[in-house]
């Protein structure tokens, strides 16, 4: 792979050489605000280098707490840090200088390049090479990756089997089709470490978008009579029948389980990778959409109508959810506290179960 880009790099660079070169060789008028942005980069060096500095010797400091080097060790360390950046603050401000001096003594060129010429960067700020940056360079600044961070997001998946848990009626008695209904869910979680020295505990929430589907048995379709909604016979032959319900949903869990710990020299992070997790929690929101497709033949065709109504199904849907996971996968369970259609005679709750893809 590291190939692959190399070759990607020397492409790009080939074809846009000509361009850099000719940046370069324009004449850019000097005025006393490029020189001003100079000197407050001379003034920022300092502030600049002593703050990665600090961050340098905390991670040094939090491998000594943790026996992974010794104190020597980490004493030379800590000079060799403070000697790099001795030397990176005299360097820089040699050169901020040599260019404010350039500028004052030539009127009609030698602009500021660093600030104007497109360049390309390979690597991220750690020096891995998984990152490819084409654009302006802004300023002398590196971003450095932030010693300890608690937050993360994951895109999440899920979907299975769905079905409804009818008051005072047996699962098995369940007018749904058990393999034909299903559901869906798709959204964003943001994960928190709840305690700052261990992962064992992360509060998870986010957005998601759940699709809630059921397939009548027989010939049956859904049919709104005021305020109830009830299943009748369909007076044609039906090849399907599906009530979609489409609810946007507001998840919280406490998910429970061991993560492994990674010492990089200047940052760590806590990784759940092929680790096992519990999540339990709920959600909340509400149903923005409903509609039951039909499909079934009339006279020797096919036909196909989608009926979009309320069926009285519930606007305010919430809910337990728990999951089991093995790394990013894990078997989902869902139920719906809110029935499914409000103001009935014999409530209706829906319940899920399937898979459910965490991808961070």
């Amino acid at each position: 792979m590291q190939t692959i880009i190399k070759y990607v790099v020397l492409l790009i660079l080939s074809l846009n050489a000509h361009y850099v070169l000719a940046q370069d060789t324009i004449p850019k008028s000097v005025n006393q605000s490029e020189i001003n942005k100079l000197k407050q980069a001379i003034a920022n060096v300092k502030v600049e280098e002593k703050a990665a500095l600090k961050a340098e010797v905390e991670a040094i400091d939090l491998r000594l707490k943790n026996d992974k080097i010794t104190k020597d060790e980490a004493v030379s360390l800590r000079m060799e840090m403070a000697k790099k950046r001795a030397l990176n603050i005299e360097n820089r401000i040699a050169i901020l200088t040599n260019k404010i001096a350039l500028l004052e003594r030539n009127t009609t060129g030698y602009g500021s390049k660093e600030e104007n010429v497109d360049y390309i960067r390979i690597g991220s700020d750690d020096d891995d090479l998984s990152l490819i940056y084409i654009g302006k360079k802004k300023n002398d600044t590196l971003k450095h990756r932030k010693y300890d961070r608690r937050n993360k997001s994951d895109f999440v998946l899920a979907f299975g089997l769905n079905n409804a848990i009818i008051e005072g009626e047996n699962f098995d008695d369940t007018p749904y089709k058990i393999g034909g209904s299903r559901f869906f869910e798709m959204g964003w979680a943001w994960k928190y470490r709840v305690f700052k020295n261990t992962n064992f505990m992360r509060f998870k929430y986010g957005v998601s978008l759940q699709i809630n589907g059921l397939k009548p048995n027989g010939n049956q379709y859904f049919v709104q009579n005021g305020n109830q909604t009830i299943l009748e016979e369909f007076p044609e032959s039906l090849r399907k029948a599906k009530l979609s319900m489409s609810n946007l949903v507001f998840p919280v869990h406490f998910e429970f389980g061991p993560s492994k710990r990674i010492d990089k020299e200047k940052y760590f992070r806590y990784s759940t990778r092929k680790q096992f997790k519990i999540g339990v929690g709920g959600y909340a929101g509400f149903n923005i959409g409903t509609r039951q497709k039909l499909k079934y033949d009339l006279d020797g065709s096919r036909q196909k109508d989608k009926l979009k109504q309320s069926y009285n199904t519930s606007n305010l849907v919430y809910g337990l959810s728990t999951y089991v996971a093995f790394g990013d996968t894990a078997l989902y369970l869902k139920y719906d506290l809110s029935p499914i259609f409000k103001n009935q005679t014999v409530d209706q709750n829906n319940i899920s179960i399937g898979v459910r893809f965490d991808m961070d």
